[in-house]
């Protein structure tokens, strides 16, 4: 999986946070919010369906695959910047 397909950041949004992207372009979805409610055992389903329907779950997969990564190296690799 790509996670640059799902997720990004820019310091314009969201104060550089890392965001979902939503047809090409970052949506104002924090990842770390959707991790956040997988921990209080919302499950991806209720995610998609309740809070955040432009989501998919390829998107939810690269969140986690994401902080997998941030764990596994021990540092933050901020994204390119997305026009």
């Amino acid at each position: 999986m790509n996670c640059q397909d799902y997720i990004g950041s820019d310091p314009k949004i969201c104060h550089g946070q890392v965001c979902f992207k939503v047809e090409g372009k970052l949506a104002r979805i924090m990842v770390y919010l959707v991790l956040e409610m997988l921990e209080a055992g919302e499950t991806s389903e209720e995610i998609i369906t309740k809070a955040y329907p432009s989501l998919t779950r390829e998107h939810i997969q690269a969140a986690l695959h994401y902080a997998a990564e941030v764990i596994k190296t021990g540092e933050f690799v901020p994204f390119a910047e997305v026009s």
